[in-house]
């Protein structure tokens, strides 16, 4: 199976059988974790959110710190129930403060993106239990591509941009190639939840051990997190049109 989320991919659950008497992973102990790893994200979320200066002045350091996590996790599964609730916690102190510095700009803004995330992740889920949708391998290839390359996209935009070099500058404007580009965005990350919720079912039918349900959690709020962030930038392009 293929995925273009990093942590939930074809290699996965190779290597994770359990041992003799081990509990194994289930569907309902994955969404207890994803609702606890949320509860984390939102309550650091909050602090910096009441404390925005503090919230930007630590982005970076945070983001340092996240990005080591993430690598522990995929590359330690076994370590996810440990650096998981540190790396929500962490990744909820960087969207408290882009949120509150959004909603300055534009109020109001950062709730709509919550109930927009939200309505989708409910909506896609619905969707896939009454399998109206379904991760086919040919859907698999086609979410994979598109990720990969937004992600190329991405990584050539921040790096050209170390060099002055405004790289397909229109896609990150608010003008209507933008907002396009956005939506687009928008709607690939919607569907990797697709591919997520696909997963987390393997894993579970699998009899993975328990531990991952750790793990499949933190793979689903690496998605969750990144269609909350392009929610948000399509809602300022939108409304800086105003």
């Amino acid at each position: 199976m293929r995925s273009a989320n990093p942590a939930l991919n074809n290699n996965t659950f190779r290597n994770t059988r359990r041992v003799s008497g081990e509990t194994a992973m289930t569907i309902d102990g994955t969404v207890n974790k994803t609702a606890l790893s949320l509860l984390l994200v939102m309550t650091s979320a909050i602090y910096t959110w009441n404390n925005s200066e503090l919230g930007l002045a630590l982005f970076w350091p945070v983001t340092i710190f996240t990005f080591v996590l993430l690598m522990i996790t995929i590359f330690n599964k076994k370590s996810a129930p440990y650096t998981v609730p540190l790396y929500c916690l962490a990744e909820g102190l960087i969207l408290g403060g882009i949120s509150a510095y959004a909603n300055a700009l534009y109020p109001g803004i950062a709730n709509q993106a919550i109930a927009l995330t939200f309505g989708i992740l409910a909506a896609l889920l619905f969707l896939y239990k009454s399998k109206l949708i379904a991760a086919t391998e040919n859907f698999r290839l086609g979410v994979f591509s598109a990720t990969f390359g937004i992600l190329i996209v991405y990584v050539l935009n921040l790096v050209l941009s170390f060099f002055g070099i405004s790289f397909m500058g229109s896609l990150f404007g608010n003008g209507l190639t933008g907002i396009l580009f956005s939506v687009f965005v928008v709607g690939i990350a919607s569907m990797n939840l697709v591919l997520d919720f696909d997963f987390i079912e393997s894993g579970a039918e699998q009899g993975a051990p328990k531990y991952m349900e750790w793990y499949a959690a933190f793979g689903l709020m690496i998605t969750l997190i990144w269609l909350y962030i392009e929610i948000l930038n399509l809602l300022m392009k939108i409304r800086s049109k105003k």
